[in-house]
């Protein structure tokens, strides 16, 4: 492969990645995203030993040790955007040399574990649960400047998805899935499903305050959405970029949403930080059996 150029792949002075401002031996091999920066404290408070803070702009990153094992909390901010920066920059602090600008001869695959809030759209999925996305669709044009191959599984859901929208909205979706491996390791006896990832927080993900919606109906397609026995159980704004960006990369990739409101039921958690905190110790409990 031709070397990478300082345009394509932009080093700080000190060699570190541009926007995350890390080193490669700053990254643990399994890598937690949160979306605030000040949720990062709210997980490394559980480390035995943080090694290393830095921060730059939105990216806060802590790695410590948690029970003997290495670990990364990092920060995205909100939205698929972001997640396009962290994916394609910690995959070349393992995967490519920094000092030559060449791919490495062995890949190494990340464990890439997000814990974010996420809103309900079933009235059965209650208030302060957890519940791990298996696939995610992207309502965003994130992937669609990726070469992205899809399975069979996951062409058939995309494309009984597309049919199920309402005939005018202004986007083509894409769908992407959980590690199957992580899935099987981590998401044991909890809920799963499928998650929208939304552009915005307001109109993309149903919400009308002052200003109108454009697509008439188009939450209520969401919400009937099934295939078989799936059905699409939450919004957020971030999963369907990094399972998506996960898969092209060769790493894997789980997100696990805690649920602090339903749509439906409109109900919205009463103690919202404690069951953040909550789920924070339960998946770094999880994360335990990762070697």
């Amino acid at each position: 492969m031709n070397r990478i150029s300082e345009t394509d792949l932009i080093l700080n002075a000190d060699g570190s990645v541009y926007h995350l401002n890390l080193l490669p031996g700053d990254v643990a091999g399994t890598v937690i995203t949160v979306g605030d920066p000040d949720r990062v404290g709210e997980v490394s408070k559980y480390f035995d030993h943080i090694e290393l803070k830095k921060s730059k702009r939105e990216f806060t990153t802590h790695t410590g040790t948690v029970g003997g094992k290495r670990l990364t909390v990092l920060s995205t901010g909100i939205g698929t955007d972001n997640i396009d920066i962290v994916m394609n920059e910690l995959d070349a602090l393992v995967n490519i040399d920094l000092s030559t600008r060449q791919p490495k001869k062995e890949i190494k695959s990340l464990d890439i574990v997000r814990i974010g809030t996420s809103g309900a759209i079933q009235a059965d999925i209650p208030v302060d649960s957890l519940l791990v996305s298996e696939m995610a669709f992207g309502m965003d044009t994130l992937m669609h400047y990726y070469q992205q191959r899809l399975s069979a599984v996951e062409q058939q859901l995309i494309n009984e998805f597309k049919a199920a929208l309402p005939g005018i909205h202004p986007f083509t979706p894409y769908v992407a899935s959980a590690d199957r491996s992580l899935i099987g390791l981590l998401a044991k006896g909890l809920p799963q499903g499928i998650t929208i990832s939304a552009p915005g927080f307001y109109a993309p993900q149903g919400r009308e305050v002052r200003a109108k919606l454009a697509t008439a109906g188009l939450m209520e397609a969401i919400q009937r959405f099934s295939l078989g026995t799936q059905h699409i159980t939450n919004l957020e704004m971030e999963t369907a970029g990094i399972y998506g960006m996960a898969s092209i990369l060769g790493h894997r990739a789980i997100s696990f949403n805690v649920i602090l409101a339903n749509r439906i039921t409109q109900q919205f958690s009463m103690q919202p930080q404690q069951i953040i905190d909550a789920s924070i110790r339960q998946v770094l409990e999880r994360l335990t059996v990762l070697k």
